[in-house]
């Protein structure tokens, strides 16, 4: 399931990775070079930004706060002006928005599923963007780039039909790009809050495919929520032929 040519080096991103070639239930795999992942695009060092210039990607989606955007600005709104950039927030508008919506969630104790439930427009309105997007490498992003990216990566791969265990591994992959690193950068604060920090368990994501198998599948889910089946199935090709 791990493929070294998924890791993409961005100097000096931590956390991004093609979403191709992992197994389907019918045998296929994920199309390669077109839905990548990663951490803050804040953090490219100039070689970084000069090997993002030159990769292809033709749309950035950026799902931070908006306060979050403020203090670490992207570089591709600022030197990579070919790349189309969207920011659209996910966890609700604002911090305390988020944490008013995931208080009064029925899911709080699981992550994934909890952002299913709450973050149903900010969701849509992230996918209409992916839909909209040219045919070209898209990539997207938070701050670590583990679980509003993580999430989004998720949901995409269940919609086309990857086996759970890969959808899993995907996910958890973020816990060991990150660790080290984490343990580096924040070395005044304690080890075990850090690795607690960057826990991405794969029982999230089996969490949140039961909740999608509550409504019928990713497919079904994403009617609920108000996408058309044109665009769920565009959606799709994103990662299948």
């Amino acid at each position: 399931m791990y493929d070294q040519k998924r890791l993409l080096d961005f100097p000096s991103l931590l956390n991004a990775r093609d979403l191709g070639g992992y197994p389907t239930t019918d045998g296929a795999t994920t199309r390669w070079r077109s839905l990548l992942r990663s951490d803050d695009l804040a953090q490219l060092t100039l070689a970084g930004v000069q090997a993002f210039a030159t990769s292809g990607i033709e749309t950035v989606v950026d799902l931070r706060w908006p306060e979050e955007v403020e203090a670490s600005p992207t570089p591709v709104t600022r030197v990579l002006k070919h790349i189309r950039y969207e920011q659209i927030s996910l966890l609700a508008r604002t911090p305390e928005e988020w944490r008013v919506r995931r208080a009064d969630s029925t899911a709080k104790e699981l992550w994934n599923r909890a952002m299913l439930e709450v973050v149903r427009s900010e969701l849509k309105e992230v996918l209409q963007v992916i839909v909209a997007a040219s045919p070209g490498p898209l990539l997207f992003h938070c701050v670590a780039g583990k679980d509003r990216t993580g999430l989004i990566a998720a949901l995409m791969l269940a919609l086309a039909d990857v086996v759970p265990e890969a959808i899993a591994f995907d996910y958890a992959a973020s816990t060991e790009n990150l660790r080290e690193a984490y343990l580096q950068r924040y070395a005044d604060a304690k080890p075990e809050a850090i690795i607690d920090a960057v826990q991405c368990p794969a029982e999230g994501v089996h969490n949140m495919l039961a909740y999608l198998a509550e409504f019928g599948g990713a497919r079904a889910y994403l009617e609920e929520i108000g996408m058309s089946r044109e665009e769920i199935e565009r959606l799709r090709a994103r990662l299948r032929e």
